[in-house]
């Protein structure tokens, strides 16, 4: 066992319990204490990865509680016509009513709490999914925890939000750290939480965190990991595995606000990302000059497309970032990185099973896995975050 995993033990001792565990359906390894939790994960990728190549411990937190630094609530009214606030049990669109997550950013949950009573005082319509009528459907808060910048996302219904000023006044009166609120309009019949159009309330409309020592920007529709603590572990392993020396050329795919390229470029003599997300290409672009970072280029492109064109005009990569959806990449991605030839793939995954599937057709393809470290970046759940860095035979 590491020395993380050996902290473990204190954690045990003071091991909380969730009175919704039963009800929500979000964590699946509620009632299994956290080192079993760790035992399991392990087991899951072993039994995938090591017929590919060693599987090492691993990496837990020293305290897992409260990691989310993104954190989401549906409104609904109950019963007794009371606004409630919470998640959709699994598989279902009942919202099971949830005051304090174990995992959730408490100072989220506070603002939740908040906005429920100020919903009462503005005489605020929660929205029905059924009837399609209503006005607050969604929160969503984001909180840089090195910063502690927070960033407030009121879902609405309708374009008009009636005594707006007076809202977010009174919302910031009781939590005036509040450094962003946005109005997101979402009027379509859909599961989707967030809309097209947007307008900033109060603030610059989007917050920064620190990770790795760089500083990014955080717009509400970009992907930025949940849990800042283990990522920040996860890209220093990521990269130091990547044995850069200052003379490669780099490309970053699925590469979101530019988190890793920004981060690896300290050590690469230039870094291209490609992101199909447009917000988080913009979020990447004023990274890098917030970062005063100029060896880095991003592109808003399909990454799977992207590398086929790169690979079709003959431009080569020494070492690759890939760190896909839960769907993993594509073959036609994998087919055009080959023709690039690059010296070394490192693959961050957080699907165990589609992470199996890349590698056997990396294998295909000329590169030999040479060890796969799991991250717990997802502790109380199922999902377990890993690093697979490959090599090209030669």
């Amino acid at each position: 066992m590491n020395t993380q995993n050996k902290k473990q033990n204190v954690v045990e001792k003071k091991q909380q319990s969730c009175p919704y565990a039963k009800k929500c359906g979000g964590c699946q390894y509620q009632g299994i204490s956290y080192e079993e939790q760790l035992k399991k994960k392990q087991k899951w990728v072993s039994g995938l990865m090591k017929k590919h190549c060693p599987v090492y411990p691993i990496f837990g937190m020293e305290s897992p509680y409260f990691y989310r630094n993104k954190v989401h609530a549906v409104f609904d009214r109950d019963r007794k016509n009371q606004i409630i606030s919470g998640v959709y049990k699994e598989g279902t669109h009942f919202v099971v009513p949830i005051d304090r997550c174990l995992i959730e950013d408490q100072k989220a949950d506070e603002i939740i709490a908040t906005v429920k009573e100020l919903m009462k005082s503005f005489k605020m319509k929660v929205y029905d999914e059924d009837t399609q009528y209503g006005f607050m459907r969604h929160i969503l808060i984001k909180r840089g925890f090195a910063t502690g910048q927070i960033m407030v996302v009121l879902v609405t219904a309708s374009p008009v939000f009636p005594s707006k000023n007076n809202f977010v006044k009174a919302l910031r009166k009781v939590h005036p750290e509040i450094t962003t609120v946005i109005q997101n309009v979402n009027g379509r019949g859909t599961s989707m939480v967030l809309g097209e159009k947007e307008h900033i309330l109060y603030g610059k409309g989007y917050i920064e965190d620190v990770l790795c020592g760089c500083t990014f920007r955080i717009s509400s529709k970009s992907f930025y990991q949940i849990n800042p603590i283990q990522t920040e572990h996860l890209y220093e392993k990521a990269i130091a595995l990547a044995k850069l020396s200052g003379k490669e050329k780099v490309i970053d795919a699925y590469c979101g606000i530019g988190t890793i390229g920004l981060i690896a470029s300290k050590k690469a003599k230039e870094v291209i990302g490609v992101e199909l997300n447009k917000d988080a290409v913009k979020d990447a672009i004023f990274n890098a000059k917030r970062n005063d970072i100029k060896n880095v280029r991003f592109y808003c492109e399909d990454a799977s497309k992207f590398m086929v064109k790169m690979a079709e005009h003959g431009e080569s990569a020494d070492v690759v970032f890939l760190d896909p959806p839960r769907s993993g990449s594509t073959e036609t991605f994998i087919d055009s990185l080959a023709m690039m030839a690059p010296k070394k793939v490192v693959y961050i995954s957080c699907h165990p099973e589609t992470l199996e599937r890349d590698i056997r057709y990396f294998k295909k393809k000329g590169y030999n896995p040479e060890g796969c470290y799991p991250f717990d970046l997802f502790p109380w759940t199922g999902h377990v975050e890993n690093i697979v860095v490959l090599t090209r035979r030669k």
